[in-house]
């Protein structure tokens, strides 16, 4: 809850910080108060969302619910044994070197929640205050407003549809404009902004950039009902101006009221005064789209890999379950071939079925048409059956019994094992002794049952690690171990990847590449597919012309790096294979004419739907020469040339596609056009509506 609510106080921060920078001064008031509330919207939202491993900068938790085994039961490894090791209290050391952080992390949260309340008790008393004083003085109903007469040198202000105002302090003038000013309030419902405010105010109350949000949500609110009023023929500007520095009062309302706010009164008169802003600076709140993109593949937890794959023939996902299996209760077995496939049940509980498989082998003495007791032992310990089968099926009661010397057998290799459901655990997965031995040989040395039963389950064995060390990851960690199983990344298919020319490989991409199934062939076919760009070619005939071993050599290394060994290349042919980006997809632009067009471009136009056909539906329309980035963007509008005859038809005949992009993007539809054109709005430039429709949502 702390790390969440502190993500979204950084959000927030940024936010504020990028509209004080870029937006503070434009008087697109309208925009700015929808930016205002996406960026608290986006704030709390943005935290819970995950994002797909290829686009995120950390790196994806351990694929430890994919295990998968052999025929030692490991691939039908319960949910109850992953739940069992997570969550067990830590070691009795770990426990004393975290305590104090432990502390002062409860006491933090205390404080929080101590915040919360109290500023939580102040909104709702502030609910109440004004409800009281609302239903309770004289009021005067004016349509759909409640003029709220109060006592004392108070400024006005509204709250909903109450407007709150002392009419023995102003002459009629005054009086009248400010009633218009709080009716503007209440006609955009502006109380709902500041209620929202304040519920994030109860929240983030720590944080200084809440309450400068909220401090610049208030004032972009009085800048758009000062504009507002303004508009309307019966306030002069100068008068209205004027009437502002006779409201001047030294107390001041509520803050859940729009009010009459004095403590703004100069940016106010300045903003009125102000020159409009251009439309062509619309272009600075596109940039708050990539800042929270940003934001969320720096800071957000990515989907792990192997979660974006079905699952490889021979991994079996590793099935979540909420029953805990105990180390007593009925059974249930089938005999397939050389298996026994057991479910075993808690007699306490219904639908408590967790499934592991034994090699028959293991068995001896298997009661046959009669009860009987048979038992299979390992290093963890004994499970006792009773029970009997009837040919290949059969049912009865089992009983793990722990071998309490294995536990200090363990306790001395660095593994604490607590009781017997945590050595049942070790008994199904089959952890040996030798087996931890081998991991310490290799250098794990700072063991525990956390991650020692996904790498038993998985058999990463002293073979396969040493496999991996050799082909590359001498320092290969267990987190990247369990995936690198789990996936099948062998020391072939490392090699098979590097011989493409991605020399310099870290475990993350390799997972990456074999979760997406990269392969050798795939990218040979996308060299194949894609371009080089104008300066690899340069340098390619360059280096061409230089002889020199040295160069060569050089030469050498420039083409590996321009294929591999650049972040770019990886995460292009990464995209490329999520979004299915084939050759026929790339020669289908060919056949049209774009032979040049860049991965980016490429990217670009799968992830919109862009289509040799929609091009040739522009091409029907007369526009034959469209640039890439012109494509992309009128894809992105929703621009069709049934749109673009559409303006054409009201007479715009010489329209270059910029100007519908332009249009579309600030929703001067030809709609609008035609009635501006009924109220005596006649212009033959588009620019020219673009700029009324600017001036007129503002």
């Amino acid at each position: 809850m702390i790390l969440y609510i502190l993500y979204a106080s950084l959000i927030l921060a940024a936010c504020i910080i990028f509209y004080k920078l870029l937006l503070q001064k434009e008087t697109f008031f309208r925009l700015n108060r929808f930016i205002l509330l996406s960026c608290m919207l986006m704030a709390f939202i943005l935290p819970v969302l995950r994002v797909p491993q290829q686009m995120s900068f950390r790196k994806a938790p351990s694929a430890v619910n994919i295990i998968s085994t052999g025929v030692t039961a490991k691939n039908d490894i319960t949910e109850s044994i992953e739940h069992k090791v997570n969550s067990k209290v830590v070691e009795p050391l770990q426990q004393n070197k975290a305590i104090n952080i432990e502390q002062v992390m409860q006491w933090l949260i205390y404080l929080y929640w101590f915040g919360v309340a109290i500023f939580g008790l102040n909104f709702l008393m502030q609910v109440v205050v004004l409800l009281y004083k609302a239903y309770s003085r004289p009021v005067i109903i004016d349509g759909l407003f409640r003029i709220v007469e109060i006592t004392g040198d108070k400024a006005p202000c509204s709250f909903s549809n109450n407007i709150f105002i002392n009419p023995e302090k102003y002459d009629w003038e005054t009086y009248n404009q400010i009633l218009l000013h709080e009716k503007i309030h209440i006609e955009q419902k502006h109380t709902l902004d500041l209620v929202l405010a304040e519920i994030v105010l109860i929240f983030l109350w720590f944080n200084p950039f809440a309450w400068m949000w909220r401090k610049e949500l208030e004032s972009n609110l009085e800048f758009f009902t000062d504009n507002q009023l303004l508009q309307n023929d019966t306030v002069e500007k100068e008068s209205y101006q004027m009437g502002l520095l006779k409201v001047a009062a030294p107390h001041f309302p509520l803050s859940i009221t729009t009010n009459y706010n004095q403590s703004l009164l100069k940016k106010r008169l300045v903003m009125m005064n102000a020159k409009k802003s251009n439309v062509h600076t619309i272009w600075k709140y596109f940039f708050l789209l990539p800042l929270m993109v940003s934001f969320v593949c720096l800071f957000n937890e990515p989907i792990a890999n192997a979660q974006n794959i079905a699952a490889k023939p021979k991994t079996k996902p590793y099935v979540e379950n909420n029953n805990e299996m105990k180390t007593a209760g009925n059974w249930f077995a089938t005999i397939k071939a050389d298996k026994i496939n057991f479910q075993f049940r808690d007699e306490e509980k219904d639908n408590s079925y967790n499934g592991n498989s034994f090699l028959l082998s293991e068995f001896s003495n298997l009661p046959r048409d009669k009860q009987g007791t048979f038992t299979l032992t390992r290093e963890a310990g004994t499970m006792e059956f009773t029970g009997k089968f009837e040919g290949d099926k059969g049912m009865g009661q089992y009983k793990f019994i722990a071998n309490k010397n294995y536990s200090t057998d363990m306790q001395k290799e660095g593994i604490n094992v607590g009781d017997d459901k945590d050595l049942m655990v070790f008994f199904l997965v089959n952890i040996k002794q030798s087996y931890v031995q081998m991991l310490k040989k290799q250098g794990y040395t700072k063991l525990n049952k956390d991650n020692i039963i996904p790498l038993a389950a998985l058999d990463v064995n002293e073979t396969y690690i040493t496999s991996i060390k050799q082909a590359g990851f001498p320092n290969i960690d267990l987190d990247n171990l369990v995936p690198f199983r789990a996936l099948n990344i062998d020391k072939a298919y490392i090699e098979e990847i590097r011989n493409a020319g991605y020399k310099n490989l870290t475990p993350d991409k390799v997972i990456t590449f074999k979760a997406q199934g990269i392969d050798g062939k795939y990218i040979a076919d996308y060299r194949s597919s894609v371009n080089i760009s104008k300066e690899d070619k340069d340098n390619e005939n360059k280096d061409a012309n230089d002889n020199s071993e040295k160069n060569k050599e050089s030469n050498s290394n420039k083409n590996s790096n321009r294929y591999g060994d650049n972040e770019k290349a990886e995460d292009d042919i990464i995209a490329f294979k999520s979004m299915n980006i084939d050759k026929e997809f790339i020669n289908s632009f060919k056949e049209v004419g774009y032979a040049d067009l860049s991965n980016n471009d490429l990217i670009a136009m799968k992830s919109l739907g862009v289509t040799p056909e929609y091009i040739k539906t522009f091409r029907n329309a007369g526009y034959t020469n469209i640039k890439a980035d012109d494509l992309i963007a009128l894809k992105s509008q929703g621009v069709t040339p049934a749109l673009i005859k559409q303006y054409k038809d009201l007479g715009f005949k010489d329209l270059s596609l910029d100007d519908v992009i332009g249009a579309k993007a600030t929703s001067t539809t030809p709609a609008f056009i035609s009635s501006m054109r009924q109220k005596g709005h006649n212009m033959k430039s588009l620019d020219k509506y673009i700029a009324l429709k600017s001036v007129i949502s503002n």
